[in-house]
């Protein structure tokens, strides 16, 4: 039995270090070596301060910028210790009574009729709460508002978010989209 006792400690000390210490510290070395960025949480910065993460979207009040979609993780959106969706489901009246007020409200703000269909990444909160990207469609719908808020031609806001949609991963998954940090970045660094 002192045996067994022995050979249970000392395989339970050696998968310690084994899998506890030198298999963490190798895959964060092979991380840090092979993508350091996505390592280090994707961050984006400018004049070499992090501004954000193109992971994690970020709230975006100003006329002069890019809404991005709503968030439900949080008091106040995009708080990553909190990420998660609203669970109301497609049933829920308080859902469809916020959807309805997202939605009136970006119509009220892009100065669309009121019966303009809004594009869904709009007024629809993600199932993480924290998504960076709208579809093209989103961002082309706020064109209106950005060039008149930054005193720029439509067809030059328009040229900056083509130029900032990204395809679908490795061709072909998901759909395009565009990063809501990166376009208004973009636009920041056109109008200075």
């Amino acid at each position: 039995m002192l045996k067994q006792i022995s050979t249970s400690i000392r395989m339970f000390v050696i998968l310690t270090i084994v899998l506890g210490v030198l298999y963490p510290l190798g895959m964060t070395g092979l991380a840090q070596l092979f993508f350091s960025s996505q390592a280090n949480g994707s961050l984006i910065t400018k004049d070499g301060q992090a501004v954000g993460s193109e992971l994690i979207g970020q709230t975006f009040a100003s006329d002069a910028y890019f809404n991005g979609r709503p968030s439900a993780a949080g008091d106040d959106g995009y708080d990553a210790s909190s990420s998660s969706g609203s669970n109301l489901g497609p049933t829920s009246e308080k859902l469809m009574k916020s959807i309805a007020e997202r939605a009136d409200q970006v119509r009220q703000d892009n100065a669309l009729a009121q019966t303009a269909m809004v594009p869904s990444d709009l007024v629809m909160a993600s199932g993480s709460g924290l998504d960076p990207h709208i579809s093209p469609a989103a961002a082309k719908l706020q064109i209106g508002r950005i060039a008149k808020a930054r005193g720029l031609t439509e067809n030059q806001v328009a040229a900056l978010v083509e130029k900032n949609i990204e395809n679908p991963q490795l061709g072909f998954l998901g759909d395009k989209r565009v990063n809501i940090l990166r376009l208004n970045l973009a636009l920041d660094s056109m109008t200075l």
